[in-house]
């Protein structure tokens, strides 16, 4: 059983997430709420719960401000925003799990089955969150959700990605790989701000470590560790245009 407290300002939005939680998710006990960051802050202390539905914007702070107060954090965590465009890029350089209000019952569902399966968010997750949310700039680093870890890397360091089904994985400079839990669909939208291009259905790359681009045999790009990435057709001019500009 999953022990659990709702933090939210409006008491609407409280009673109607803890109808859907307990309509929806049997394996989680609400033990507790809190209507702002202060009073949010106390009842994580005293309750000590595996997970929190935290909102964004409340009367005394932001959630963001309730996650800085705290000594630590010993607990899973789903966000409960509307929809901010800023926000939920953060949430998804973090790897810290979100939901749009107002809240679906099957994502509500499908965000607990996420959280049952991962491990506890690192601290430097959230520092990644807070960081990008306060300065509104791309971060630069990401966590990258594994079978087993969340890992924390430098974008800079990530050479390439390869699609593999429902996962991806990531191969860096330093000759390590990652095998990680989104669709390399996610990550394009994701690092397209930090020079990464899709150059094929199943491949994208850091332009900053391409070493060329061969345009024989269909064409591919051979990166800085020697790899070779098939560029398709459709491809070919964005590809040309890019490496031109660079």
């Amino acid at each position: 059983m999953i022990t659990a407290i709702i933090i939210d300002d409006m008491q609407e939005a409280r009673q109607l997430l803890r109808a859907d939680v307990e309509d929806n998710c049997p394996q989680v006990k609400l033990v507790g709420e809190a209507e702002g960051v202060v009073s949010g802050a106390k009842a994580i202390k005293q309750l000590k719960p595996d997970l929190v539905f935290l909102d964004i914007q409340m009367e005394d702070g932001t959630g963001f401000d309730l996650l800085e107060i705290l000594p630590e954090i010993n607990f899973k965590l789903i966000f409960t925003t509307a929809s901010d465009a800023w926000a939920i890029k953060a949430f998804r350089y973090s790897a810290v799990d979100y939901l749009l209000k107002p809240i679906d019952p099957q994502e509500l569902q499908e965000a607990v089955a996420k959280i049952e399966e991962k491990p506890q968010v690192q601290q430097e997750s959230f520092d990644i969150l807070l960081d990008t949310v306060k300065e509104q700039v791309n971060p630069k680093r990401l966590a990258l959700h594994t079978l087993d870890k969340i890992h924390v890397v430098q974008i800079s360091d990530i050479l390439r990605c390869e699609s593999t089904g429902s996962y991806t994985e990531f191969f860096f400079t330093t000759q390590k790989k990652l095998l990680v839990t989104r669709t390399l669909k996610e990550f394009d939208k994701l690092l397209a701000d930090h020079q990464f291009i899709r150059v094929h259905q199943s491949h994208l790359v850091n332009t900053l470590h391409i070493r060329e681009f061969v345009k024989v045999d269909g064409g591919y790009i051979v990166m800085n560790d020697g790899s070779k990435i098939p560029v398709s057709t459709r491809k070919k001019p964005e590809v040309i245009r890019m490496l031109n500009a660079l």
